[in-house]
């Protein structure tokens, strides 16, 4: 089965049609995983939870999805406020409601951070205020939540995360294979959280992955870059108040 994986849209239409037209292009797949905060940032939420809605994804939340449910919009950051302002309060609640982890398919297990929490990354830590590969102990260690929940098994194949908007691939020795497709929308943030950091790809180009699935055997990822109108979305976080954005949407990088 071939599947393809999204994550971090973050409102950016331009971006997530391109992933999608480069995907059709492709040959398509025989399913779409979603793996949350679709709409939040200073750029085009509503429409592009409308191409979502017609996409007919495995969709799970973000920790960004849940913030933009839950409010209450005094209490929210710029780009989450942003989205909520943008947003119905049916297609608010619709956001919260998303689950948490979702198994696609028998060995597939799909989540935003870690199965067990959406904030904490999975293949990622902060290292000299940088998001920085995180070893094979590590990430294991990270998944060990999960397994006491019961979200993760021997059965468990392959687990999708994002959330970092960094890609990568990682197979853990025994398994499972761990893959982050990148972010469809925002190359690069910065966290002002403890510990603060950045993430940068390093590149403007939107970001998805292809997984083939085969019913037994190793699976094989495709991690894609794909060239859209990057500066038609930075014009917009401009005129929306976002420096910032506009730089990370240019470059793949943040200031200083």
């Amino acid at each position: 089965m071939r599947i393809a994986v999204i994550a971090d849209i973050h409102g950016n239409r331009p971006a997530l049609d391109a992933v999608l037209a480069d995907l059709a292009a492709r040959g398509g797949a025989a399913l779409v995983v979603d793996l949350g905060d679709g709409v939040s940032g200073p750029l085009w939420p509503a429409e592009t939870l409308e191409r979502l809605r017609d996409l007919d994804a495995v969709t799970v939340r973000g920790n960004h999805d849940r913030a933009v449910a839950a409010g209450p919009p005094a209490e929210l950051g710029p780009s989450d406020r942003f989205a909520w302002d943008a947003l119905t309060p049916a297609e608010r609640s619709g956001l919260g409601a998303l689950p948490a982890t979702a198994e696609p398919v028998p060995g597939l297990l799909a989540c935003h951070g870690t199965p067990a929490d959406d904030e904490t990354y999975l293949l990622d830590h902060v290292a000299g205020g940088r998001l920085a590969a995180s070893d094979p102990a590590a990430i294991a260690a990270a998944l060990r939540p999960a397994a006491a929940l019961g979200r993760v098994s021997r059965a468990t194949r392959v687990v999708l995360c994002g959330h970092s908007h960094r890609p990568a691939v990682v197979a853990l020795p025994g398994g499972p294979l761990v893959l982050n497709p990148g972010s469809v929308g925002c190359p690069a943030y910065r966290d002002p959280s403890g510990p603060a950091h950045v993430s940068e790809a390093g590149a403007p180009h939107a970001r998805y992955a292809l997984l083939d699935l085969p019913p037994e055997g190793p699976a094989s990822v495709a991690l894609l870059a794909v060239s859209y109108a990057w500066e038609e979305a930075a014009r917009r976080a401009e005129a929306n108040g976002r420096p910032d954005w506009a730089r990370a949407l240019r470059t793949g990088f943040m200031d200083g």
